[in-house]
């Protein structure tokens, strides 16, 4: 009897090792995918660079002009992909786990238009929006104060959401569906302003939500990887608590974790990862519900695992996104966020017809 049980520990354990190894190869595959498409990106563009001058420029060989166009342009734009796609991926696991529903995102509950809100807030309200230079070129002067803006208004949609879950008990579909209609409060907050602007607060306005990478400058990635890394530290320090969540309310108290006190404080996390990703670049689409979603299906449901597979596939989207948006139609430079969206809108379908796996681990 004690030789059986032996047995049976030793092939669980074996099973178990088996199951880790392979949960790291698939990290080590999404990390080399996310560097092919980072390069690939720095290749793409309208200039002349094939993709060996390119390569070169990166590791300070080429010509000067080759240098320029990939430190200046490419590579910052690169590098904002990579980032804010891994963190708006990661605020997206860290709101399906909390709530545990596998449609909740940044997007699904209205936290990216609540940013979006305070952001046209601080364009027309506040003077954030400029022309600059003789061309007559519409820019964001003020990109920190919309980025505080944004970060206000989607604080907020997060307090009112957690506000209304815990004063009417709602179920986590309840809380999505509440989402939806503080999104649809904040679109129509959005437009009012917008009806009341002029037309250069306008046309800024409708700059900032194309959602755009071009306008990020190595400050800004300085200061997005520096949130973004935080806020990642974050949720892998409450790894096992997401873990004890994903496995209902009661399992959680059970073990000790304070349920109402890791969602509280993983979702406004979430909430600055996604204000300050949207301030900089404007809208991008879908990545915090597709990203955690594909995890979720190649490496399973453990938290150790599935926030950094979710960060890496999110910097994939959106670098292959971006390469997209830059060869579809040469020489226009597509909107990232329209291309983010139309790749995800099909997949939030395709998870809506074939259901949701909400246990599985």
């Amino acid at each position: 009897m004690t030789s059986q049980i032996t047995s049976r520990a030793d092939g669980g354990l074996r099973a178990y090792r088996k199951s880790v190894r392979r949960r790291r190869g698939v990290l080590a595959a999404l990390l080399a995918a996310v560097l092919v498409l980072f390069a690939a990106s720095v290749a793409a563009g309208t200039s002349s660079l094939s993709v060996r001058e390119a390569l070169l420029a990166v590791f300070g060989g080429g010509s000067e002009q080759a240098r320029l166009v990939v430190w200046s342009i490419r590579m910052p734009r690169a590098a904002a992909a990579a980032v804010a796609g891994a963190g708006l991926a990661a605020a997206g696991c860290f709101m399906q786990s909390c709530l545990k529903n596998p449609l909740a995102s940044p997007s699904t509950l209205g936290v990216s238009s609540a940013a979006a809100l305070g952001a046209n807030l601080a364009i027309i309200g506040l003077g954030a929006g400029a022309v600059t230079g003789a061309s007559g070129a519409v820019a964001i002067q003020s990109p920190y104060l919309v980025a505080v803006c944004a970060f206000a208004c989607s604080l907020g949609a997060v307090g009112l959401i957690l506000a209304i879950s815990r004063l009417r008990g709602f179920s986590p579909a309840s809380i999505v569906l509440t989402g939806t209609a503080l999104s649809a409060l904040c679109s129509a907050g959005t437009t009012l302003l917008q009806y009341f602007g002029d037309e250069t607060q306008i046309a800024s306005a409708v700059f900032w939500t194309f959602g755009d990478l071009g306008r990020v400058s190595w400050s800004e990635n300085a200061i997005l990887a520096a949130v973004t890394a935080g806020c990642l530290l974050i949720f892998l320090l409450m790894r096992w608590s997401c873990n004890a969540l994903w496995s209902g309310e009661e399992t959680a108290r059970g073990l000790g974790v304070d349920a109402s006190r890791v969602r509280l404080l993983g979702l406004v996390t979430a909430s600055l990862l996604t204000a300050v990703c949207v301030s900089f670049m404007g809208m991008i689409g879908f990545l915090g519900l597709v990203g955690p979603q594909l995890a979720r299906r190649i490496i399973g449901g453990d938290h150790r695992f599935l926030i950094p597979s979710s960060a890496l596939s999110g910097a994939a989207l959106l670098l292959l996104s971006d390469v997209c948006a830059r060869t579809v139609v040469p020489p226009v430079v597509l909107p990232v966020g329209a291309i983010t969206s139309l790749l995800g809108a099909p997949a939030f379908f395709i998870l809506l017809l074939k259901g949701t796996r909400p246990h599985e681990a």
